[in-house]
């Protein structure tokens, strides 16, 4: 079989390797979950440490205010139980739930959107390493505020170790609400809005003691995603805590936990294609 030059041809005629369409140069293959994580978790623990230090001391020492002042009005037992746990999660609560719905706010706004979404990692990876970050910031700020509440108020040292878990399971449950109102919001100013409100309730609501609330004012209680991050380590101050109620509890905020990252990672699908 005989080969005719391209040469040879006449005008206009094609080889078949001219003819045919050009082939799309292959992508490379996505990035995984858990290494994509890793790298938006340091990413933004780098970006935020410089800026949300400062933060940190404030929400720690507001924390350690509010105790001081219920220290004259709660004695001990319970309530002294309740302040102390409130005052604790509340680190978490003006982090991850506050500042992070400001941060998603504000990224949806200034179009940091669109620079994740040009990125080959997956979404809930940006979410995920987002609120890990933030959640990694209120570590020693509420130890601190715990082990000052436990001197203030004469309760045991011994439990503390429970914090490892609260810390987390209540960080993951607020952090995703605080970027689910980031993203949903339409604008920064309401993100910012909505993450004080959010900080609020988790103020009124999870360092007053329950006792003194209307029936009313415990059922948005339990409504609250930290609220079962606060019953946990307040029942680890009791004398023979009940350790049995203290998993369920932790149970409960490890699962809206999941869920409300899933809804945040839902927000910045939606956000991310506008």
């Amino acid at each position: 079989m005989s080969v005719v030059p391209a040469g040879a041809l006449p005008a206009g005629v094609l080889t078949a390797e001219e003819a045919a369409p050009p082939r799309p140069a292959a992508l490379g293959p996505r990035a995984r979950l858990l290494p994509s994580l890793a790298a938006v978790y340091r990413a933004q623990l780098s970006r935020a440490r410089v800026a949300r230090i400062p933060l940190l001391f404030v929400a720690t020492f507001q924390s350690v205010g509010i105790m001081i002042l219920m220290r004259g009005v709660v004695d001990g037992g319970g309530e002294a139980r309740a302040v102390v746990a409130g005052s604790s999660v509340l680190v978490v609560a003006f982090v991850a739930l506050n500042l992070l719905a400001q941060y998603f706010g504000q990224l949806r706004a200034s179009g940091g959107l669109d620079h994740y979404a040009t990125l080959p990692v997956p979404p809930a990876a940006v979410v995920l390493g987002a609120a890990g970050a933030y959640a990694s910031f209120t570590v020693p700020g509420t130890v601190v505020t715990a082990v000052v509440g436990c001197a203030l108020f004469g309760l045991p040292l011994a439990h503390l170790w429970i914090l490892a878990a609260v810390i987390p399971l209540a960080g993951a449950a607020l952090a995703g609400l605080g970027a689910a109102l980031g993203l949903l919001a339409p604008r920064p100013e309401l993100a910012t809005l909505l993450g004080q409100l959010g900080m609020s309730a988790a103020l009124l609501l999870g360092v007053l003691p329950p006792e003194r609330m209307p029936e009313a004012v415990r059922l948005v209680r339990d409504l609250l995603p930290s609220t079962y991050g606060v019953e946990a380590f307040a029942r680890t101050f009791a004398p023979h805590p009940d350790w049995a109620h203290v998993l369920g509890d932790l149970a409960v905020c490890g699962v809206v936990g999941v869920i409300s990252l899933a809804v945040a990672t839902w927000a910045y699908r939606r956000a991310a294609v506008r």
